[in-house]
């Protein structure tokens, strides 16, 4: 069984992101996955793609949230998934 990974896209001094990870980190008690996160600010392209969107999370690379994250939609989306490895 692999596990799931998530990919959170976030920068430094963003209140947003800070709240996200939180509630993501929440989830690591009920549900198997890797938190890869990644900072923006360190790639052009990164920033261009996801300025204006950040905090982004993906889920196995699909994009699961943007902005405002809401924890239960993560946590749906990881039952979804990790009933389906």
């Amino acid at each position: 069984m692999s596990e799931n990974i998530i990919t959170f896209y976030t920068r430094k001094g963003c209140t947003l992101c800070d709240k996200a990870k939180a509630q993501i980190l929440e989830l690591k008690d009920s549900y198997p996955f890797t938190l890869a996160e990644i900072d923006i600010a360190k790639s052009d392209e990164l920033t261009e793609r996801y300025g204006m969107m950040i905090p982004v999370v993906l889920l196995n690379g699909e994009e699961i949230g943007f902005g405002i994250i809401n924890k239960f939609d993560i946590s749906n989306r990881l039952q979804e998934k990790t009933l389906n490895l």
